[in-house]
């Protein structure tokens, strides 16, 4: 719903609910002891199992994949002993989001702890800064390595496309190994020692979609699991170390928007389990900046939305390195000054990116037109005013608003540098690299995968960007993805909405991409009152059903304009609805109980 005009009611879809659903749900409720819903909601997932259903409400160390299946792993763990063993100085050269730094601290951290003692291990790191270097491994950065005494370099949640950089070291004498997760260039991967990362071709590897920290952390596993000289040192390792480490992959995962199923969801369940009154200096202060309370473990949205902003913004506006000092740091005072400085950056980002998306307001609104439709294209959107370090949150943004992926780009000295987010269904790496070979190659330099990218290029070719993605979005941009319809997961009645099946609810978590907030339906509930507006854009709307009396918050964002659909509809007290939704649970000093907040109403039929 865009600028005042309610769109066209998007089709809900509810799951089928037939005898062989039936008769795989009854298993799973006897085995876990949960509500129909909640088993309806497992077999709609993909978990039909007893065994299944078991494991995925109680997630286990045992349930972590031997990192010794991938690929590549093996040989890496042998040149970085040797590297220790020998006293050789050893890069890691990181990235500077969420994803590299962590995958930065683990990969130190592990290969200083498996060195023995009285020989400690030469590591050092190199985290690019965003705005001077960008994304990948410079030949400069390499040099200067090998005139430091580096023999070994090793890259995290970067390089799998870093052909020339592969070239390079050769050349200066540098062994390098490549862990990294985002997807292959179709000539393959670099020439390396090793190259570890799922995502390769012939990685027997089961699962596909870790992050790059997620990556670094089962190289750092099989490293410390190799140093252990006893079954009481691995005994020790698996109990204690293992989970520690999971606390940073945790974060990772759940910041760069990889599917939380699988491995991942086990990551990250496990992972935030430790995050509970976490007695790292750095983690503690950063989680107090964030004002999450350290007597409970974090929910991913708290990590999506309040931890992974504040450790992006140090490489956003900044340098990316005070993040990896924060995690190593043992000292209280200099994580509390660090964290404290990463909070002013991610004030200082916000405001940075406010003052852009009026901008892009102003031009959406142009793009409508007087029709207040924009048209079903990738949308390309430059300004030489947009701060580098917000690109990528800008995309999306935009995508958020109009539901088109959306290219960002900002200008410096004739080269155009841009960020890119999709939606589903729309591969926006292979758009690009559609558009680079289109009659003449058009990049600089390009990666990422199918919902993110990055990349640079001449300020002179962003028009023909523009007109080759126009082209290729016209021809793949089905009318589909743009109005898609609404997944909903459970239909329930109101009055079955209690604590304990929100208990169940919550157990159903970690949420985000790949395993979303289930999105409950609700059918002819009654509003008990007229609608009350609040702040001029929101609802608060007062329902009844049965024996069952909620409260549903519409909450007027991302261009949803709750206000004009409930005057169109003619809602007042006394009218019958259903309700999409997803159940949240208040606690505040006036109200404690469940309330709803709205994705979707119509009147009821």
């Amino acid at each position: 719903m865009l600028s005042g005009q309610v769109e066209t009611q998007r089709e809900w879809v509810t799951p089928t609910v037939d005898a062989a659903i039936e008769a795989a749900i009854e298993p799973i409720m006897a085995a876990t002891g949960c509500p129909r819903a909640i088993a309806l909601l497992l077999t709609a997932r993909g978990i039909a199992k007893e065994a299944q259903a078991r494991a995925f409400f109680s997630p286990t160390l045992g349930d972590l994949i031997d990192p010794l299946c991938m690929l590549g792993m093996a040989t890496a763990v042998e040149r970085i002993q040797r590297a220790v063993r020998d006293s050789e100085p050893i890069l890691i050269y990181g990235d500077y989001d969420v994803d590299g730094t962590t995958a930065t601290v683990l990969l130190k951290t592990a290969i200083e702890r498996s060195a023995p003692k009285g020989a400690p291990a030469l590591v050092r790191y190199h985290v690019p800064h965003r705005l001077r270097e960008g994304y990948g491994m410079r030949s400069n950065v390499l040099a200067e390595a090998v005139a430091s005494g580096v023999r070994l370099v090793i890259s995290v949640d970067t390089g799998i496309r870093a052909f020339a950089a592969a070239t390079e070291s050769r050349a200066l004498g540098l062994d390098l190994i490549v862990t990294d997760h985002h997807l292959p260039d179709a000539q393959g991967v670099p020439e390396a020692v090793a190259v570890v990362n799922p995502a390769q071709s012939g990685c027997g590897y089961p699962f596909k979609s870790l992050c790059g920290a997620a990556v670094a952390f089962k190289l750092a596993h099989a490293i410390l699991r190799a140093a252990c000289v006893s079954e009481i040192e691995r005994e020790r390792l698996e109990r204690t170390l293992v989970p520690s480490f999971l606390k940073l992959v945790a974060i990772a995962t759940i910041a760069d928007s990889v599917p939380l199923e699988g491995e991942n969801r086990v990551i990250a369940a496990l992972g935030l389990r430790e995050l509970r009154n976490p007695v790292h200096p750095g983690l503690r202060a950063l989680m107090e900046v964030a004002e999450i309370p350290t007597d409970r473990p974090p929910t991913a949205t708290e990590v999506g939305f309040r931890i992974a902003p504040r450790i992006n913004a140090a490489g956003r506006m900044d340098v990316a390195s005070d993040v990896v000092e924060l995690f190593l740091t043992r000292d209280p005072e200099r994580a509390r000054e660090l964290a404290a400085k990463l909070n002013r950056l991610n004030e200082e980002r916000k405001a940075t990116e406010a003052r852009a998306l009026e901008a892009i307001d102003d031009r959406l609104a142009a793009l409508r037109g007087d029709g207040d439709q924009l048209p079903a294209l990738c949308l390309v959107l430059d300004d030489a005013d947009w701060h580098r370090g917000v690109l990528g949150i800008l995309a999306s943004r935009i995508v958020d608003r109009t539901g088109r992926p959306a290219l960002v780009l900002t200008h410096e000295e004739g080269e155009a540098h841009g960020s890119g987010r999709s939606i589903h269904g729309y591969h926006l790496l292979d758009a690009l690299a559609s558009a680079h070979d289109e009659d003449g190659a058009l990049f600089n330099r390009f990666g990422g995968h199918a919902h993110a990218v990055g990349f640079s290029l001449p300020s002179v070719n962003v028009d023909l960007l523009r007109s080759r993605m126009e082209r290729h979005s016209a021809t793949w941009l089905a009318t589909e993805l743009l109005a898609p319809p609404l997944a909903c997961d459970i239909e329930i009645d109101l009055e079955d909405l209690a604590p304990e099946f929100y208990k169940w609810l919550e157990r159903c978590g970690p949420f985000g991409t790949g395993h979303p907030e289930p999105l409950l339906v609700s059918r002819g509930v009654t509003l008990a009152a007229d609608v009350r507006i609040i702040k001029e854009r929101h609802i608060a709307l007062e329902l009844h059903y049965r024996s069952a009396r909620l409260t549903a918050l519409g909450w007027s964002r991302a261009g949803t304009l709750w206000t004009e659909l409930c005057r169109q509809l003619a809602l007042a007290a006394g009218s019958r609805i259903d309700v999409a939704y997803r159940l949240r649970s208040k606690h505040t000093p006036w109200y404690t109980g469940l309330e709803l907040e709205l994705v979707d109403l119509r009147l009821s039929v």
